[in-house]
């Protein structure tokens, strides 16, 4: 998989992508990772790639020019399964989308900014508007890196163990239960006697267990829908 990430501050992912299964997988030749800096498009001689809104609002946005420049290039050297803009007004986030993005072969991250980009953009380029959650950042570079990471920990052999992802958290729109290492006892805390009976079969039905009482009392939502379902 590819991914191409176009940013007006290109130093805030280095960090995102330099470590632990991110690394790993680039390091693989699972995934490619690819951070494009915006100013780089830009035909202004001082690399400028925002200016004013028309109709006088607070704030600056995003040129058109420059960030088609961009997208047009990247375009011209491959076809993009999804060109994604990270938003605050765009589609929440799930696992669900991770899933089905970490099926494809190429995607295009376009970080949100200022106060946002020319509609322009939006309207021509962009197949999938993203938010992480219901709060604004200062851009969409965290985003692109919670996204990123959501998608390529999914790709086979990106994790050593790969049943472990597919246990987390959201895949089956439950929590994942309590987890517990050792020592058995710890300070007077005990974890839990099935889990140390090796009863597999009791262990699979209180974890079950475990997760829908903690999603019904954690993510209500997430257990209604689940319940609604049934």
């Amino acid at each position: 998989m590819r991914i191409d990430i176009i940013t007006v501050l290109p130093e805030l992912l280095e960090s995102p992508f330099s470590h632990s299964i991110i690394k790993r997988a680039q390091n693989k030749g699972i995934a490619e990772i690819y951070v494009h800096n915006l100013r780089d498009f830009s035909k202004d001689k001082h690399r400028r790639v925002d200016d004013y809104s028309f109709g006088g609002d607070a704030g600056m946005v995003i040129k058109i020019e420059p960030t088609d420049n961009a997208i047009s290039f990247l375009k011209s050297q491959r076809d993009y399964d999804e060109v994604i803009y990270t938003s605050p007004d765009g589609e929440p986030y799930t696992q669900k989308q991770a899933n089905i993005l970490s099926c494809k072969k190429n995607i295009l991250i376009l970080c949100g900014h200022y106060k946002g980009i020319d509609q322009r953009i939006r309207d021509a380029y962009i197949t999938k508007e993203i938010s992480i959650g219901d709060y604004v950042l200062t851009g969409g570079e965290l985003a692109a890196a919670v996204i990123t990471d959501s998608i390529v920990r999914l790709l086979p052999g990106a994790i050593s163990d790969e049943t472990s992802a597919l246990t987390d958290s959201f895949q089956d729109k439950l929590l994942a239960p309590p987890v517990y290492t050792r020592p058995a006892e710890y300070k007077g805390m005990k974890v839990p006697d099935v889990l140390l009976s090796g009863n597999f079969k009791e262990i699979e039905k209180w974890k079950m267990k475990q997760s829908l009482e903690r999603t019904k009392r954690l993510r209500p939502d997430l257990y209604n829908d689940l319940m609604n379902q049934e």
